[in-house]
């Protein structure tokens, strides 16, 4: 497996790379904006001080590993964060993401989100999971474009928010085993259920 830290990947529109001291400014745009962290569990940042401590405990820690994939997604024309994409190196390989709303609709984080999941396959991961809430069937359909199959639902008090939140739990198995299924959250959750309408996954 890899071990050289997040790589520089390049799509036909975007350049993934680290996030860097220079970005904090970018940061601020990203995790400040309310709407874009609706359904992100922490609550929207308000200074530059605070982007940096993001900057801090969210990559440069995280950068210091010897493998990793947290990618600052920018696009070619000027190499300026609009989002970011990663995949967790703890067991769940949990793929999270977000964007600024003014880039919402145009395929990006599809664009994005494909390049790193092909990154982790050629790694040698086994697969990927992603989990996202009930309210937000957009990054469920986002799921399913990337392949990814619905396993299961189930309920979290979401921190720091302190807010019970439901959520879908999508995986992608890179081998041949089809029925893995990474059942954490189905077992710490209390509330757990594999829901059968099938209109409720439909493509938005």
């Amino acid at each position: 497996m890899r071990l050289n830290n997040t790589p520089v990947l390049e799509t036909e529109r975007l350049i993934l790379r680290k996030f860097t001291e220079n970005d904090i400014e970018a940061l601020l745009d990203i995790y400040g904006d309310p709407e874009v962290n609706t359904f992100l569990p922490w609550f929207p940042i308000k200074t530059m001080d605070e982007a940096r401590i993001v900057f801090e405990e969210n990559y440069a820690q995280e950068y210091k590993k010897m493998r990793g994939y947290r990618y600052a997604v920018c696009l070619k024309s000027d190499n300026v964060p609009v989002g970011y994409v990663h995949v967790s190196t703890d067991e769940s390989y949990d793929l999270g993401y977000g964007l600024r709303k003014e880039f919402w609709h145009k395929g990006i984080m599809t664009e994005a989100a494909t390049a790193v999941v092909q990154q982790v396959k050629e790694d040698g991961y086994s697969y990927i999971t992603a989990t996202h809430d009930v309210r937000n069937p957009h990054s469920g359909a986002l799921m399913k474009r990337l392949g990814m199959n619905y396993q299961y639902t189930y309920e979290e008090q979401w921190q720091p928010k302190g807010i019970p939140v439901t959520f879908r739990m999508y995986q992608l198995n890179f081998d041949n085993e089809s029925i893995r299924r990474y059942d954490r959250y189905w077992i710490v959750s209390k509330v757990h259920y594999v829901e059968d309408n099938q209109e409720l996954f439909a493509d938005v």
